[in-house]
């Protein structure tokens, strides 16, 4: 435990004598000092050859410790249709480095996940943590087809494309909602955008189901034009919403269209609001994507009509939502495989 304190002070303040460790951990320095030696000998910490002011009555010189440089890495990637991001983030938290590739077709998703990766990734790379605008697989982390499903990718394994060492993958839906834990324990994240999508958090939890299908709304029943049940996903059809030749939302056309076509989404958008409150039971609703939260006052209208009302909000995280779900997992991951010993290098 007092090694692991130790790691956790360091992680957060990036360099502190023995001492200091003393200090900020609440234990003796003498304590300190054996914790330090015990790592420095694992290869987890390093000293960094800065030394603190001292002699003529200013005490002991300190010598400074951090984590060793070669602590190793990890990998947040997100595939989505505006591309492949990938990063390399250290123990601290921070971008060491950053790529991007812009796949035109399916099948060419594989090769730009694997350039994107080795142009960032210098060191050794413990873990990774991928994000897909797909459903994924709860068992194999494969990517998974669904009718309508407007991002296929092709058949990709991310796990064997960014190992060795852990890679976990998971709906981009999912990272997003993740991102917004901080403001609830239990919510509906409803994602509307080029594609729509759903994630439950109980318990400040994701809810994956067996599959890992778990708020795949697509297929809902829900109030479509003069009344009539129609699945979410082809109301947008109906209403010429999609991009030539996809299932994909037109969201510029969307958004451009007139109030009567919002106060239609709106509508069916609180149909599936409603699915969503009957099964899960949720705090409140957090509308994200890019039409989403613009068509709020429509769908809150809607909602008003229901038996059962939650409070809905848009979501707080606007900038790269599903990447900022990703990269807290990852760092969060790093730390605790670093914490627990696994030593970088050795078996």
């Amino acid at each position: 435990m007092t090694d692991e304190h130790v790691l956790r002070a360091l992680m957060r303040h990036r360099r502190l004598t023995r001492a200091e460790l003393a200090t900020e951990i609440g234990i003796s320095k003498p304590t300190a000092g054996e914790s330090v030696r015990r790592l420095t000998e694992r290869g987890l910490l390093a000293d960094t050859g800065e030394r603190t002011p001292g002699g003529r009555g200013k005490g002991r010189v300190g010598s400074y410790y951090a984590l060793a440089p070669a602590i190793g890495t990890a990998l947040a990637v997100t595939i989505t249709p505006a591309g492949v991001v990938a990063e390399c983030v250290d123990v601290y938290g921070d971008t060491v480095a950053r790529a991007t590739r812009q796949p035109t077709e399916p099948n060419q998703v594989a090769a730009a996940l694997t350039a994107a990766v080795a142009e960032i990734r210098t060191g050794e790379t413990r873990l990774a943590v991928v994000g897909a605008a797909d459903p994924v697989d709860r068992a194999t982390g494969r990517l998974v087809h669904l009718p309508d499903a407007p991002f296929l990718v092709g058949e990709l394994d991310p796990a064997a494309i960014l190992g060795p060492g852990p890679v976990i993958v998971d709906n981009d839906v999912n990272w997003a909602a993740l991102a917004e834990r901080d403001t609830a324990a239990d919510f509906a994240y409803l994602y509307l955008d080029e594609g729509l999508g759903c994630a439950i958090v109980n318990d400040g939890a994701v809810r994956r189901g067996h599959h890992g299908l778990t708020g795949e709304i697509a297929h809902l029943l829900t109030t479509g034009p003069d009344g009539r049940a129609v699945r979410l996903i082809e109301l947008f059809g109906e209403l010429g919403l999609r991009r030539p030749g996809s299932t994909a939302i037109d969201v510029d056309r969307l958004l451009a269209s007139p109030p009567a076509i919002h106060a239609i989404l709106g509508t069916a958008v609180a149909g599936a609001i409603a699915a969503v409150i009957a099964l899960a039971d949720p705090q409140e609703i957090v509308v994200g994507g890019r039409w989403g939260p613009a068509l709020l006052d429509h769908i809150r209208s809607a909602t008003a009509r229901l038996p059962r009302r939650v409070s809905l909000r848009p979501t707080r995280v606007t900038s790269e939502p599903v990447l900022t779900g990703v990269r807290a997992e990852a760092l969060g991951r790093l730390r605790d495989l670093i914490t627990a010993g696994d030593t970088p290098g050795r078996p």
